[in-house]
């Protein structure tokens, strides 16, 4: 059986995949050992140092771990003004790891024999991902170049307190036991990875109700990523699904013989929803389940309520994920800002990001609202989190934070 396999178009999303990104300085053989492990050419390949400049992501399939992303980062110890800018990059990679590969090689580890702080430069990634509890698996790569006197594993096995897996010549046995590292190191965040979006709110044979308005920001022919993964794991769950569009929900429930258990609604048509459903059936958004799926949906409920102390001398910040250019009606540039000043006021300043755009200084916003985030992985999300947890800023998401303008935060489903 093969180890690794391509992916299909139709594949996972990369953001439900575990991310596997491979972290050391310039040179060190980070592209080497991913292009090995894949069997493919997915990095540049050269014995000048900083090669790879920009993240390199590759879908795989391993057996094993399943679904994944491979990331290969510049290295970290890039200097200059486009060093800065790819180490920022690697910093979004740090972010994104659900998985970190640490490479060390004899030619990259100058400051090893340092008594004060042996590896200074890895030992300050490894304490970050630490504090992220994310696995590491350490790598000594191009044996081939130690000495009879150079005890390099040995020092790192002392300075992490854990021994490297040593990589060398004899490539197919080594890609071997750092597949087993990975599967290994992956079986310990198979819990976090095991997440449901739904989580216990629903069950084999409970009818679900989905509302799903296919409006301008709604991909021609598709449904929008959200929608398209709460419904397969409904139908991995056996549930009873409908789905249909906001105009037509009164008809979908006059021809069901029962109110549906759950209704999930997209967040822009909350208040409609709300007022014509069954008194029995339970609500929540799309945006609201990711909330809970990708973030921290206690803190986000929190961060709602800021809305009420907000005033016009405030900043609020809205974070997307995706990067489409602005549509008429778009929820995060224009259906959120709307409600936010129509009850705070035309004076509030909202200012908008997008993608991996995201400030490190969050002091001047009284407020961030995330959206579901489904473009990104959990890890990620929540790097956002702690960051506006750091700084003693409120944070909440689309659908948390709609629910509370229209009055119905307490009365929707959060999982």
């Amino acid at each position: 059986m093969a180890t690794i396999s391509g992916t299909t178009l139709n594949d996972t999303p990369s953001a439900n995949r575990t991310h596997i990104a491979f972290f050391g300085k310039m040179n060190s053989g980070k592209s080497s050992l991913i292009n090995a492990l894949t069997g493919q050419q997915i990095s540049i390949v050269s014995e000048i140092s900083g090669t790879t400049t920009d993240l390199v992501k590759k879908p795989m399939e391993i057996h094993g771990i399943g679904p994944c992303v491979l990331i290969d980062t510049a290295g970290f110890d890039d200097t200059g003004a486009l060093g800065d800018s790819r180490v920022e990059q690697t910093k979004q990679a740090a972010a994104q790891a659900d998985l970190a590969v640490l490479v060390f090689s004899p030619d990259t580890a100058s400051d090893s024999a340092d008594t004060a702080m042996p590896f200074a430069q890895e030992q300050r990634w490894y304490r970050f991902f630490q504090k992220r509890n994310t696995p590491v698996i350490f790598i000594l790569n191009k044996t081939d170049l130690l000495t009879q006197e150079d005890h390099l594993a040995d020092r790192i096995a002392a300075a992490f307190q854990k021994k490297p897996l040593q990589i060398g010549p004899e490539e197919k046995k080594d890609m071997e036991c750092l597949r087993q590292a990975l599967v290994l190191a992956a079986s310990d965040q198979q819990q976090e990875m095991e997440r449901l979006i739904t989580g216990n709110l629903v069950a084999a044979d409970d009818l679900v109700l989905l509302v799903m308005p296919q409006d301008i920001q709604a991909p021609k022919g598709r449904l929008i990523l959200p929608q398209v993964q709460t419904l397969r794991e409904l139908l991995d769950k056996k549930c009873l699904t409908m789905c249909t569009t906001t105009d037509r929900f009164e008809q979908a429930l006059s021809i069901l013989k029962q109110p549906p258990k759950l209704i999930i609604t997209d967040s822009q048509v909350f208040k409609t929803i709300y007022e014509k459903k069954p008194a029995d059936s339970k609500l929540t958004s799309f945006s609201t389940l990711f909330a809970a799926y990708k973030g921290d949906i206690a803190y986000f409920v929190q961060g709602a309520e800021t809305i009420a102390a907000l005033t016009e001398q405030d900043k609020v910040l809205i974070a997307e994920c995706c990067t489409h250019a602005p549509l008429d009606e778009d929820i995060g540039r224009v259906k959120l800002p709307r409600l936010l000043h129509r009850r705070i006021g035309s004076g509030l300043t909202i200012d908008i990001v997008s993608g991996t755009d995201f400030p490190q200084d969050l002091s001047t916003y009284r407020l961030i609202i995330q959206c579901g985030a489904c473009m990104f992985n959990r890890k990620y999300v929540m790097a956002r989190v702690d960051a506006a947890k750091k700084q003693h800023i409120p944070m909440t998401n689309y659908g948390v934070a709609i629910a509370y303008l229209n009055g119905i935060l307490d009365k929707i489903e959060r999982t």
